[in-house]
C-alpha cells in the first residue's frame, strides 16, 4: 500500500535511532557520548570484539566501519527482524504511537473479511488440541511419541487431531454462531453435493496449523491416520488467506532464528521440520505439499542469502533438488544461491535425528555442497564418457542449463566451475603425470571403459594410452634403460610450455597435445594443468594464476632456463605463426623419440628367443625411428643451440643403441 507524504518523516521524527538500536546492542561507555548523540558498540551484524558500529542520533543513520553495513531505522529494523519494509513501518509506527494509514473501502472490506477467517481458523485450532487430549486420540498420541515430541513439543507446535466423523468439526463452530460461509471460506468445510450438510475436510488426522509470516493460522496440514487413506499428508485448499506456493511452514519463527544468525534449513516435511526444530535447528522451514516455487525461493532469499535444501536421501529427495535446480538458476543474483545437504539413502532429517543424534545433522549440514556441483552431478552420475559424442552430449546439455542464468556474472563463474570439474573428469584423474602420450616406454594398448573418469585394462593386459607403464624386469637390467632418457624429454617439455605461456593464443590449436603430453617433471605437470584450464578461456589471468599457484618465480626459473631463453617464441612472444611452428616441431620431436623407445622395448620383449624375421623388422623400424630423432635434433642444435647437455643425450642413446644390434648380431646399416 501506499503511504501519504510526510508519514516517514513524521515516523523518523518520533523515534530515536539509539533507542531502536540499543533493544540489540550494549553501548561501549569509553566511546559513546550520548549527549551530542554519538553512540558506538560492537556490531550486530558481524561477530566482532571492537566496537566498529556508529549511531549518529542526530541524523538517524548508523554505519559500521567493519562490515559497512549502514542504514536508518527503518533499515536497522528490516535487517536484524528480517522482515520487509511494510512491516518494518507497522513495527516502528506502533512503538511511536503513530496509527497506519487506512486503505481504501474495497481494500479494508476485504482486510475485515480475512480477519474474520483468520478468527475462524483460531478456533478450529484450539478444536483441534482439545481433541487431542481425548480418549478417540490416543492411537494419535501413541504415534507422536514414538517421533520424539512430548507434551511441551504439541504445544509449542499446537499439534491437534481431527476426530473421524463427517460433521465434528462444523457442529463445534456452528454452536459458536460461526457463519457457513466463514466456515467454507476458511477451508474448513465442502458443500455436500447430495443435499446435506458440509461436511468436515479433515477426519481422523494429526493436525499441523500452519501459520504465515505474522503469525496468522491460515491453513492446516494434515497426517492420516488410516493406513490405507488416499492421501497420507492433506493440506487445506487454497482460500482468501492460503496459498500454499506462496508460504512456508514455520515461516515467522524461522525468520527470526535466521534473523540472530540460524542457518536457514529447507526440509520436505512438518515433521522434519518440528524435529529439527526441537533439536536446535530453529531456522527450519518447509514448503506446503508442493514443489518449491519461484516465490517461496524469494521467500528463502530474504531470510537468508545461502538456504540450505535438507532432503531425504532417496531418489525422490534427489528429483525433488533437480526441480530445485532448475527452478533456481534463472533467479540466481550475486550472493544469493542455495546449498544442498543430502541425508544419508533412505533417511530423512528427523530418522536421522532419532538415530545418531543432531551432531550427525549437523555433519552433513556442514557438508552442504553448492548448487553447481549437484548440477555437475544430475548430468554425469552413473555415466561414462568413453567416446567424443558422449563428452559432447554432457557439453551440450551442462550449456543448456548455464544459459539458463540470467546474471552475466554468475553465468560466468558457472562456466569457470564447470570446466575445473570437466577438467578433472577426462583429465585430472590420472595421475601426477595427467593424460598419457608422448613419454617413453608406453604404448597404446586396448582400453575399455571402466567407471566414471577412469580406465580399465584390455584384454592384452597391455596398460591403457595415458596410464604410465612399470618398468619389466628385462627392461630394469637394459643398457636402454640405463640413458637419461628424462632429460631430453624435459628440455623439449620445456620449451613447449614456455611457448604456451608467452603465446596463449597458440594454445586452442595444441590443446590436444598438451592435454596428452605426460610430464614426469611434477612443476611442468602443474604448468600443463594451468595452461589448459585457464589459457583458453582466460588467457589474461594465466601468468597470475601460474603465480598463485606455483610461486612468484615459477614462471621466471622457467623462462630463465638457457634452452628456453634462447627460443625464438620466448624472444618475441605474442608471433602466434612462429610459436604454432615452434610447438608443432617440438611434439613432433617428442612423439618420434617416443616412436622410438617404443620399438625398442618391443623389441627387447622378444629378445628371449632367436632373431627372427619380426625381430630384424622391428630393429629396422627402430633404426629408422632413431635416425629421424637425430636428423631432428642436429636441426634444433643449429635452430636453438641445446648445448653439451643435450648433444651428450643423443650420443649415449645411440651408443646404447649400437651395444643393442651388436648384441644380436645386426647391422644397423
Amino acid at each position: 500500500m501506499s503511504l501519504p507524504p510526510g508519514f516517514l518523516d513524521d515516523l523518523r521524527t518520533r523515534l530515536s535511532l539509539s533507542a531502536v538500536v540499543g533493544r540489540k546492542v550494549m553501548w561501549d561507555q569509553r566511546k559513546s557520548q550520548p549527549g551530542k548523540g554519538d553512540l558506538w558498540a560492537p556490531c550486530p551484524f558481524h561477530h566482532e570484539k571492537s566496537a566498529s558500529f556508529h549511531v549518529d542520533d542526530r541524523k538517524g543513520f548508523y554505519y559500521c566501519f567493519g562490515c559497512h553495513a549502514k542504514g536508518d531505522a527503518l533499515k536497522f529494523v528490516q535487517e536484524t527482524e528480517n522482515v520487509s519494509f511494510m512491516e518494518a513501518v507497522e513495527i516502528l509506527a506502533g512503538e511511536a504511537g503513530m496509527e497506519m494509514p487506512k486503505r481504501d473501502p474495497r481494500a479494508a472490506e476485504k482486510q475485515d473479511r480475512r480477519g474474520q477467517l483468520a478468527e475462524v481458523m483460531e478456533q478450529a485450532v484450539q478444536f483441534f488440541r482439545l481433541q487431542l487430549k481425548t480418549q478417540a486420540a490416543a492411537e494419535a498420541r501413541a504415534y507422536l511419541a514414538r517421533r520424539g515430541l512430548d507434551a511441551a513439543a504439541l504445544d509449542r507446535w499446537e499439534i491437534g487431531f481431527a476426530p473421524d466423523g463427517w460433521q465434528n468439526l462444523w457442529d463445534a463452530l456452528k454452536a459458536k454462531n460461526v457463519a457457513d460461509d466463514l466456515i467454507i471460506g476458511a477451508g474448513l468445510a465442502k458443500p455436500s453435493t447430495k443435499g446435506k450438510k458440509p461436511y468436515d475436510v479433515f477426519r481422523n488426522r494429526i493436525m499441523f496449523p500452519i501459520r504465515d509470516a505474522r503469525g496468522r493460522a491460515i491453513a492446516f496440514g494434515g497426517r492420516a491416520m488410516d493406513p490405507n487413506d488416499n492421501a497420507k499428508y492433506l493440506n487445506s485448499p487454497e482460500t482468501e488467506l492460503f496459498d500454499k506456493g506462496r508460504n512456508l511452514y514455520n515461516h515467522g519463527p524461522a525468520r527470526a532464528a535466521s534473523g540472530r544468525g540460524s542457518r536457514l534449513i529447507v526440509a520436505e516435511g512438518y515433521m522434519d521440520v518440528i524435529a529439527l526444530s526441537e533439536a536446535g535447528f530453529q531456522a527450519s522451514v518447509a514448503p506446503l505439499g508442493t514443489a518449491v516455487t519461484e516465490t517461496q525461493l524469494q521467500l528463502m532469499w530474504r531470510m537468508s542469502d545461502e538456504p540450505v535444501i535438507a532432503l531425504d536421501g532417496d531418489t525422490a529427495g534427489l528429483r525433488a533438488a533437480m526441480r530445485v535446480i532448475d527452478l533456481a538458476l534463472p533467479l540466481l543474483e550475486a550472493g544469493k544461491s542455495l546449498r544442498f545437504a543430502l541425508m544419508p539413502e533412505g533417511k530423512d532429517p528427523d530418522d536421522l535425528l532419532r538415530a545418531e543424534g543432531p551432531e550427525a545433522v549437523r555433519a552433513v549440514l556442514d557438508n552442504a555442497i553448492p548448487m553447481v556441483r549437484l548440477l555437475w552431478q544430475r548430468e554425469t552420475e552413473g555415466k561414462v564418457f568413453d567416446s567424443p559424442e558422449r563428452k559432447a552430449a554432457l557439453d551440450k546439455a551442462l550449456r543448456e542449463k548455464i544459459k539458463l542464468i540470467r546474471d552475466p556474472s554468475i553465468r560466468q563463474h558457472y562456466g569457470e566451475d564447470i570446466k575445473e570439474m570437466r577438467f578433472q573428469l577426462f583429465r585430472g584423474n590420472r595421475g601426477a603425470g595427467g593424460q598419457g602420450g608422448f613419454g617413453f616406454g608406453q604404448r597404446q594398448g586396448n582400453f575399455k571403459s571402466g567407471s566414471r573418469g577412469s580406465g580399465g585394462f584390455g584384454s592384452s593386459g597391455r596398460v591403457p594410452w595415458g596410464a604410465p607403464q612399470p618398468p619389466r624386469a628385462t627392461t630394469r637390467a637394459s643398457v636402454v634403460a640405463s640413458v637419461d632418457e628424462a632429460g631430453f624429454v624435459r628440455l623439449r617439455q620445456a620449451v613447449i610450455l614456455a611457448t604456451a605461456i608467452t603465446t596463449p593464443t597458440v594454445i586452442p590449436e595444441f590443446e590436444t597435445n598438451l592435454g596428452r603430453m605426460q610430464c614426469q617433471d611434477m612443476e611442468h605437470a602443474h604448468l600443463r594443468d594451468l595452461i589448459l584450464r585457464y589459457g583458453i578461456d582466460a588467457p589474461e589471468r594465466l601468468r597470475d594464476e601460474i603465480a598463485y599457484a606455483l610461486g612468484p618465480d615459477a614462471l621466471e626459473n622457467l623462462l630463465s632456463l638457457r634452452h628456453v631463453a634462447i627460443s625464438p617464441c620466448v624472444r618475441k612472444p605474442g608471433d602466434l605463426d612462429m610459436a604454432s611452428l615452434t610447438l608443432a616441431e617440438e611434439f613432433a620431436k617428442l612423439e618420434s623419440v617416443a616412436g622410438l623407445h617404443a620399438e625398442l622395448a618391443e623389441a627387447e620383449e622378444d629378445l628371449h628367443g632367436l632373431a627372427d624375421e619380426a625381430v630384424t623388422w622391428r630393429l629396422r623400424q627402430a633404426a629408422e625411428a632413431r635416425n629421424r630423432a637425430i636428423r631432428s635434433e642436429n636441426e634444433d642444435k643449429a635452430t636453438y643451440d641445446m648445448g653439451d647437455n643435450g648433444a651428450r643425450l643423443n650420443r649415449d642413446e645411440r651408443d646404447a643403441f649400437g651395444d643393442l644390434l651388436k648384441r644380436i648380431g645386426f647391422d644397423s646399416k
